[in-house]
């Protein structure tokens, strides 16, 4: 598989790079040089998920690189393939939640850690990654425990639920936590000001675990394929995916699904006031506000780094972005939503899904089949959905056995001679 800096065509790097690296030059991301459709469709989807996962990455990565690709995927999604819950006639969820840390990250981190093992060797990485609450669970738990991998994962503090940060700030070892004080975009822009200095890169092998490293990226395909496979054949020609997005890695995926052949009929863009690209797809004004503060705290991003392989493939298939539907919901649309879909289908769902369900409905036309992606388990959200829907929803043992357990993370502002200091005193 060849891949090119968007940023910068000139530099092509393998798959094995490109997850080494992360990011290219100048900041920008890699992108397959070609994304040619598969064959036989139906025949795909009746395979089992974790066969069909392997396929469809074997057809991505190609039969020159990985050659325990096949092992990788089977280990990676050892906990199964996503349900799709029927909630009405035209409705379905696709509960992504059911991995280790209880959200959709687990497909990718877990994917990602196994590339590493076999493509880093001996050589020691460092995983620099930014979260906005459930990646930084889910790397930390991919990655824990292994050899010549340390982890450092930034979030900002207070903008996480208390049980999301309990789940990836509680582990040690080659694990550390950040509390940096600001926003997710401080984070990000951290992130980026780390690759782009070539003594700290090279001092301590650095690496980023975000969906900008496109092995995550691609084990996100396979579960778009799941959720059409779950349909009845004859409702698969008019399939609506509507995603809560916030750094736009899993719409990315899914219109990487479609480029390889999978019918759908429409991608709906769902997200909540942090809106600057339903604002950009109605305007073509790109302008990033100042991120504010939300129930679905995953989606509080203004400047979503995956935005640009998004226009990057539309460029390359001559889509038309106006095919891309999009919607925003408030705080209190939200809440409205969460105990409408309670009310008229006793199923309980968390803002991220609540406003994917929402969008979802302004879109949908007669004979469409919709299916909104459910990204995390409500209990990880457990005070805001019990007092929103008057629930007292259980624990699972994920977020129980960590609930009681001290915090281990340093704190600092978005400051990056700070954090510079403390990756090359901490990671080295």
């Amino acid at each position: 598989m060849q891949l090119y800096n968007i940023k910068d065509h000139s530099e092509k790097v393998s798959f094995a790079q490109a997850v080494r690296q992360g990011l290219g030059r100048h900041q920008g991301l890699f992108f397959p040089s070609e994304i040619t459709p598969m064959d036989d469709i139906d025949g795909l989807l009746a395979l089992p998920f974790v066969e069909r996962s392997q396929k469809i990455l074997r057809h991505l990565i190609g039969s020159d690189e990985m050659p325990g690709l096949e092992e990788a995927v089977a280990s990676a999604f050892s906990f199964g393939a996503p349900p799709v819950v029927r909630i009405s006639d035209q409705v379905s969820s696709l509960e992504l939640f059911h991995g280790p840390t209880l959200a959709f990250k687990d497909f990718g981190a877990r994917f990602m850690a196994r590339c590493l093992e076999q493509i880093a060797g001996d050589r020691k990485i460092t995983i620099l990654t930014a979260t906005s609450g459930d990646t930084g669970a889910a790397v930390a738990h991919a990655f824990f425990g292994l050899k010549n991998i340390n982890v450092c994962v930034l979030y900002p503090k207070g903008k996480v639920s208390p049980l999301q940060e309990k789940l990836f700030c509680t582990l040690g070892g080659n694990i550390r936590t950040v509390a940096v004080r600001g926003t997710f975009d401080d984070c990000q822009a951290l992130v980026k000001e780390a690759f782009d200095d070539e003594e700290v890169r090279t001092g301590i092998g650095l690496n980023s675990a975000n969906s900008i490293n496109i092995s995550r990226l691609l084990a996100q395909v396979c579960y778009y394929f799941e959720a059409v496979a779950a349909l009845p054949a004859e409702q698969r020609k008019s399939v609506v995916f509507s995603v809560p997005s916030g750094n736009f890695g899993d719409v990315t995926a899914g219109l990487i699904a479609k480029a390889l052949g999978l019918r759908v009929k429409r991608f709906v863009i769902s997200t909540n006031v942090n809106d600057t690209v339903p604002r950009y797809l109605k305007t073509r004004v790109w302008d990033p506000h100042e991120t504010v503060p939300t129930l679905s705290n995953a989606m509080d991003v203004s400047r979503p780094n995956n935005w640009p392989r998004v226009e990057e493939l539309f460029k390359v298939k001559g889509w038309d972005l106006g095919d891309l539907a999009s919607g925003m919901r408030t705080d209190e649309e939200t809440k409205a939503a969460m105990r409408k879909i309670l009310a008229d289908t006793k199923y309980v769902s968390e803002p991220h899904g609540a406003i994917a369900w929402s969008v979802l409905q302004d879109f949908l036309e007669k004979g469409d089949q919709g299916i909104f992606l459910e990204t995390a388990a409500p209990a990880k959200f457990k005070s805001v959905v019990d007092e929103i829907l008057g629930t007292d929803i259980d624990l699972p043992e994920a977020l129980a056995s960590r609930a009681g357990l001290p915090l281990l993370s340093d704190e600092m502002d978005p400051d990056w001679k700070e954090l510079r200091a403390y990756l090359l005193r901490n990671e080295a």
